[in-house]
Parts: C-alpha cells; structure tokens; sequence
C-alpha cells in the first residue's frame, strides 16, 4: 500500500513548484490584414503580467 501524504507537505511541494503553469495564461489576438481584409489570429502563452502589453502592442 501506499503511504498516505499529509496536507501540510502537499502544500509544501506546491509552493516549491511556484512559477509552473499556473502563472502563464493563453491569449487569442485577432489581426486583420489591411492589403485583403483577411482575419488571422495569433495565439500565445504567456505569463498573465504581460496580458496587457500583448493586447496593447501592434
């Protein structure tokens, strides 16, 4: 059987694992092409801090 970990060290191991994924977020950019009009989209993952200058930039 398996020994059976306790609260207090799975709380522990998390937050040694801070920075994994839980901090980075998936964004959609539309883009619309102004030679054809066409709508591309971007998608990235990025770290949810920079959410604003990604949707800002052009």
């Amino acid at each position: 059987m398996a020994k059976k970990v306790s609260k207090n060290a799975r709380i522990a191991q998390r937050a040694a694992n801070t920075g994994s994924g839980k901090d980075h977020v998936k964004c959609v950019k539309s883009i619309k092409d102004p030679v054809t009009g066409k709508i591309s989209y971007k998608e990235v993952i990025i770290h949810k801090n920079d959410v604003k200058d990604f949707f800002s930039a052009k």
